[in-house]
């Protein structure tokens, strides 16, 4: 009796052994490596990352790779381009967590868009964009812009791209796309 009580706590011990052998595995968190502190940056990238500054040492590691990267290709872009870097880096510091949250996820939203409503949300923007500042207020103000810029419907919207004409002056268009788009997709 004591041999069989043996030999099945041996079987039992060898089925849950293999069970758990058989498991897949957990999902495995991949971490970005600790990235510099901002005492640790060099000269050069201080003054890329400068309207960063005061959050930098807050940042999440992936956060501070992407930032880094954009501070490697810097020096390659044209000074239009790093310009517009720096103009865009110092609005994105203005915002909240909340709001550069609100960001991501709205970009985020976009480019799972098809190409199609992607290109006419474009086009909206243009629209938009070449509108005088006093009527984006007022389109702000009314709540009308965020309706304009929403990727089409199936069914008609009475706000389209044609239902505002850019304005006919020798200027070009006063803006480029939401100034956070490009910041965070890196």
């Amino acid at each position: 009796m004591v041999k069989r009580r043996f030999f099945g706590g041996v079987i039992l011990c060898f089925a849950l052994t293999c069970a758990i052998a058989v498991e897949p595995p957990t999902t495995a968190i991949i971490g970005t490596p600790p990235q510099p502190g901002w005492s640790q940056l060099n000269p050069l990238q201080k003054n890329i990352l400068a309207p960063l500054a005061k959050d930098w040492d807050k940042m999440e590691n992936i956060r501070k790779k992407k930032w880094l990267g954009i501070a490697d290709r810097y020096a390659g872009m044209t000074q239009t381009d790093q310009r517009r870097m720096q103009d865009r880096m110092r609005e994105w510091a203005d915002l909240t967590p909340e709001q550069r949250a609100k960001v991501r996820s709205t970009y985020k939203d976009f480019n799972q868009l098809p190409s199609e409503q992607r290109q006419v949300v474009k086009q909206k923007w243009d629209a938009y964009t070449n509108l005088p500042p006093d009527q984006q207020q007022r389109l702000r103000e009314s709540g009308k812009s965020s309706k304009l810029l929403a990727p089409p419907t199936e069914s008609a919207s009475a706000l389209d791209a044609n239902a505002i004409a850019p304005p006919t002056t020798a200027e070009g268009p006063s803006s480029q796309p939401p100034a956070t788009a490009d910041i965070t997709k890196r």
